[in-house]
Parts: C-alpha cells; structure tokens; sequence
C-alpha cells in the first residue's frame, strides 16, 4: 500500500525558542499518538531562507487511512495550520526517511493540470544526473489533493523536497550547462508558478 502525507504549515506562538519547543511536544506528546493511529512524523522543518522565522512545517506520512492530527496541532506552540494532504510520485518510497544536516529545500510548483505525468518523468530523468553531480539528495516529489482554486485554475500543486549540502551546492546547482538543468529547463515550460524556501530539519534535543 502506497502511503498517503499531510505536510502541516505552521505558524508558531511568540516564544522565546518555539521551534525546540515544538520539537520537544511532537516527540513526548503528538508523535506518539500519531504513532498509535498508524501514523509517523516523517520531519519537522524550521526556516532558513524564504518563511517567518515563525512559521514551520511538519510532514506526516500515514501507512493506512489517514488518522487525527489533533495531537500535533494541540500542541501548545501552534498558533495555526494549514493542511495540504499529498501523494508520492516517483519517491519518496514508503520507508524513506529524511538526512540529518544539510539544507532541504521545499519548492512548490504549479503544473497544467494536463502536463503533470510529463512533468513527473522528467523530473525523474533530471534527477539521475543531479544526483550524480552534487550533495544533493531528492526526499520526494509529492502531488497535492486539490483544492477549488486548483481546479478552477486547471493546475495541479506539487512539492519537491531536497537536501543539499548546504547552501553553496545549491548555488552552484543552478548551473544552466548542465545536462541535469537543461532537463529542468524543459519541466519549467510546463509550469505556471513555482516558490521555495530553504530549512533546516529540526530534532527535539
């Protein structure tokens, strides 16, 4: 079975450290009742370059039906939530999980509705020279359940989410010459809007 993800956009309550905070209460409180319903925190994000020092994500990955995510968005250093329920493309597999250190980058893309298993194979074609050619490491591409602007817009969203050695690999990884980029190149003509920010994973201490 081909698990299912809710990738949680958070804004956080004032506090002098809310992204330990947080931390701390998804590992002695919402991921173990996650656990418990059949559920996992796959990884919990806090931004670098691109969100409010207040904002976060958490990515959730469910192995059957999805279950309650009210224990992660009870928790204390919540302030709100938005939810986006998504499905894996081509990764991530359902066991892969997320490299400490690093900079993972999360970049959202807005396809033609009618483009997107175009989209899916060249990202797949694009990755096999990426990876080679950096410290760059693809998480997962995952599609979005769409909302009623989506379908209006004739869109589908998806999320791309990387780890790069740092910022400077990701620098030079927008190397237009290379094979890998030029691939890329293609799969922008078949997008209409895309976003990034770079974050850094977060472990309770």
């Amino acid at each position: 079975m081909t698990a299912v993800y809710d990738y949680l956009f958070l804004a956080l309550k004032r506090a002098p450290t809310p992204h330990p905070a947080l931390a701390t209460q998804l590992r002695d409180v919402g991921g173990p009742a996650v656990t418990a319903t059949g559920g996992e925190i796959v990884g919990q994000f806090a931004p670098q370059l691109g969100w409010a020092n207040d904002e976060a994500a958490v990515l959730v990955r469910w192995n059957g039906a999805p279950g309650d995510l009210t224990p992660i968005l009870a928790s204390d250093p919540i302030a709100s939530a938005r939810l986006d329920r998504l499905s894996p493309t081509l990764r991530p597999a359902d066991a892969d999980t997320f490299v400490a250190g690093g900079v993972h980058v999360h970049r959202w893309f807005e396809v033609e509705a009618g483009a997107v298993d175009e989209f899916v194979e060249l990202s797949g074609e694009g990755w096999k020279r990426f990876e080679t050619l950096f410290d760059a490491r693809i998480f997962g591409l995952l599609k979005a359940d769409p909302t009623p602007r989506d379908t209006e817009a004739g869109v589908v969203r998806l999320l791309l989410i990387t780890r790069y050695g740092d910022h400077g690999v990701w620098e030079a990884s927008r190397d237009p010459t290379t094979e890998a980029m030029q691939i890329f190149a293609r799969r922008q003509q078949l997008t209409r809007r895309s976003w990034a920010a770079s974050t850094r994973l977060v472990t309770a201490g």
